[in-house]
């Protein structure tokens, strides 16, 4: 069984971008190589703020709808929590 991560990508616009994938480094390199969504291309560059382990793939797809469907300001808050709690457990 494969791992899932739910990722955020930021764009040049200050535009989040919220997707899923089992190798989120691959999947960041083909957005920034314009070969993956069709949203990024032309928005870069592309910053990646935000990834987070999932597990399955159901899960994922269902937290990646609840994702895309927030205001941008809850997207933010988000991503700030998990960067705050990353810093907590890093140090």
């Amino acid at each position: 069984m494969q791992t899932w991560y739910l990722y955020i990508v930021r764009c040049r616009n200050g535009s989040l971008y919220t997707g899923i994938a089992t190798d989120v480094e691959r999947r960041f390199a083909e957005h920034q190589a314009n070969k993956g969504s069709k949203y990024l291309r032309g928005r870069g560059p592309l910053k990646l703020i935000f990834t987070k382990q999932i597990g399955k793939k159901e899960l994922a797809l269902k937290i990646e709808r609840l994702v895309k469907r927030l205001p941008k300001l809850k997207k933010e808050k988000l991503i700030k929590a998990n960067n705050d709690n990353n810093k907590f457990f890093s140090t």
